[in-house]
């Protein structure tokens, strides 16, 4: 019983930990370099404060009691991002699949919030 109970939690978990993985290095970019060229705000501080709101909405996601809305800040996020592609022309389907994963990812986790 003991090792279902620690299989369920890392399966609960996986999702999660897969999308921090992608939303911690995306923040600390967009932190420690902040200079980007070729991004459509070229403002540094404003490459550093999304950066900040990344990583709060993270820490929030992660955290059980405020998953829901850092479920909703990491999804609007991404789905700036989405239109963002698609108003460059660049392929946004990638995109469009991590705003389906964070929310899959915070519904495995708290189901009973949705």
């Amino acid at each position: 019983m003991k090792t279902n109970k620690i299989l369920k939690t890392i399966l609960t978990w996986l999702p999660s930990v897969i999308l921090t993985l992608f939303f911690i290095p995306n923040a600390l970019d967009k932190i420690l370099h902040s200079n980007q060229t070729e991004k459509i705000i070229a403002n540094s501080t404003v490459m550093i404060t999304t950066g900040i709101f990344l990583l709060v909405a993270t820490i929030m996601f992660l955290y059980n009691k405020t998953i829901l809305i850092g479920t909703f800040l990491l999804a609007l996020y991404m789905t700036l991002i989405v239109c963002i592609h698609m108003y460059k022309g660049k392929p946004y389907e990638v995109t469009i699949l991590i705003v389906m994963a964070t929310i899959f990812a915070s519904y495995i986790r708290k189901p009973k919030l949705f």
